[in-house]
């Protein structure tokens, strides 16, 4: 059986399928990958070919690829004719996991537009700000996420999925796909990640950042495949590929690493619909034989620990994987335990470290190396580079903590309309800064802590900024702090310390609901802390949050 070393040679060595060289990529030189698909509606043309096979199922609703590929090609033509959307253009897209999700995402980027994912978990007030900051031709999105706007007028068209999607299907039967010229680095996708500010940032993604990342997970596949040990002569033959995604299209792990990665590969795809239900999902694996689930930690979570767990065959689960919050060793061996498959020949556990602005993946740890290094994140994948580095932008070496910046292929454009914020996260030379502190040791990543002030909370990104400024908008608050808490579960909740204003009550039943009016529900404290004196703060005014949770005392005395 060949080496580690030997195996990377052959797949990313001179001549070989996925070799890596150099190149300006915006300005900088990049490590990508030789060969190289154009664009995204490579991808799309070529799926024809995978005939009447599946690509999606979403319930009882059953897409083939010729079937997607015909649909997209309508809708495609349907969306330039009525809507004007020509190059550039951006496309918002508003909806719970559906076929028409797709089929208007991949009709967008197929004429060169830019589909804008919205999240569908927030509120009328975050949709329209969404709305507004991309200003698109035209949004597309179902009635449930329609009736958060309680009438308010979005200011740009709008096709409700379940009654006016189907006449986009049938615009142009028989019509071509696009033509129109793609660059590498012309925008693809934005979707939108909370930030420091307050408000949300939509990423923009390029055809190059998406590429690059397809690339990187087949290579990563075949590579698990070929390091795995050979099955006996007289073992049956694996069963064919079947994806099941409980993340939404909204987020990278459902969008990027199952829609797009099944497109580009011929794989089937089952999606869950709806809030996530344990026993759906079970019941799911068992009928659809679905081989490989990314399931973040806190569906896996919920799965191991439900009462039917050991009731439905999962046999069939042979590669499991996650990211978002890092995944415990208590968690991981729960895992290994509950789904034995992963380690036998072909069968693999995993997990990536990366974000939307990295392109989803940076790097990955996985079976046997995630075993004896439980704690790590893994090491950069080809293609990309890591550094850590101090305060004062010097790289670190071996060992010392510091931020993590990454550059690769993958990495965002930029922040949309947000020439300040890129200018901020993205250096002159196209590293990224991440916010997350971590050190390297033997070439492997390790999180020393995750973003400043980010709470992730069942993987979502809860920026507490946003939720102060909220609190503080309230009549009787005087001034208000939000961090997280551990959650066995979701990983972290969120908790507010909140002091109210002289002479006035603060009740966090009422508190819960003020922040609902405006934020989604994950963003809404679980926990609360009513206080009587002033929040605790350095000498430069800034709340010292890990005095209010408890993680240290303060050092510093009110004048």
């Amino acid at each position: 059986m060949a080496t580690p070393d030997e195996i990377d040679e052959q797949l990313l060595g001179p001549g070989a399928p996925f070799e890596t060289t150099t190149e300006p990529v915006l300005g900088a030189p990049t490590q990508v990958f030789k060969t190289r698909h154009p664009s995204l509606r490579t991808y799309l043309e070529n799926s024809v070919g995978f005939g009447d096979a599946e690509y999606a199922i979403f319930g009882d609703r059953r897409l083939s690829f010729a079937g997607h590929a015909r649909a997209v090609a309508s809708v495609a033509a349907a969306l330039q004719d009525r809507f004007g959307v020509q190059h550039g253009d951006r496309v918002a897209i508003l909806a719970a996991n559906c076929p028409e999700w797709l089929i208007a995402f991949w009709a967008t980027t197929s004429l060169g537009a830019i589909a804008v994912g919205l999240n569908g978990w927030w509120t009328g007030d975050e949709i329209l700000y969404g709305v507004g900051d991309s200003q698109p031709k035209v949004l597309v999105a179902d009635r449930k996420r329609l009736t958060r706007l309680r009438g308010t007028d979005p200011q740009v068209p709008v096709v409700e999925i379940e009654s006016e999607f189907a006449a986009l299907e049938a615009h142009l039967p028989g019509a071509s796909l696009p033509l129109t010229p793609i660059a590498e680095d012309d925008g693809a996708i934005i979707l939108y990640t909370s930030g420091t500010t307050g408000r949300p940032k939509g990423a923009v993604q390029t055809h190059r950042n998406v590429v690059a990342l397809i690339s990187l997970t087949t290579m990563g596949g075949l590579r698990n495949i070929m390091r795995s040990p050979p099955s006996p002569d007289d073992a049956p033959p694996p069963p064919p590929t079947c994806l099941y995604v409980t993340n939404p299209l909204f987020h990278v792990s459902g969008l990027h690493t199952a829609a797009i990665m099944a497109m580009a590969n011929g794989l089937r795809s089952v999606w869950n619909m709806g809030r996530f239900d344990a026993v759906r999902t079970m019941q799911t694996i068992e009928r659809e034989k679905c081989t490989s689930w990314a399931a973040m930690n806190t569906v896996a979570w919920r799965v191991l620990n439900h009462p039917d767990f050991g009731k439905y065959d999962l046999s069939s689960i042979r590669q499991l994987g996650g990211g978002g919050a890092p995944t415990s060793p208590e968690l991981q061996r729960r895992i290994r335990e509950g789904f034995p498959a992963l380690g036998e020949s072909g069968g693999h556990l995993g997990h990536g470290y990366g974000s939307t602005e990295t392109g989803a993946l940076a790097t990955m740890i996985g079976g046997e190396e995630w075993a004896q290094f439980p704690d790590s994140v893994g090491r950069p994948l080809p293609t990309v580079e890591l550094e850590i580095r101090d305060e004062n932008d010097s790289k670190l070496p071996d060992g010392e903590e510091g931020e993590i910046l990454v550059r690769s292929p993958l990495i965002m454009r930029g922040y949309w309309n947000r020439p300040e914020a890129t200018a901020e996260t993205i250096t002159k030379d196209r590293w990224l800064r991440t916010g997350d502190v971590g050190r390297l040791h033997d070439g492997r990543l390790y999180l020393a802590s995750r973003r400043r002030d980010l709470i992730l909370r069942a993987s979502e990104n809860v920026y507490p900024v946003e939720i102060e400024n909220r609190l503080e908008e309230h009549p009787d608050v005087a001034e208000a702090a939000v961090f997280g808490v551990p959650h066995q579960e979701l990983g972290q909740e969120v908790k507010a310390a909140v002091v109210p204003r002289d002479g006035r009550t603060l009740d966090p039943g009422q508190l819960a609901a003020f922040v609902a009016e405006t934020l989604a529900y994950y963003k809404v404290p679980a926990h609360w802390d009513i206080r009587s004196n002033a929040l605790p703060r350095n000498a430069a005014g800034k709340v010292l949050k890990q005095v209010l949770s408890g993680e240290a005392e303060s050092s510093f005395i009110e004048e």
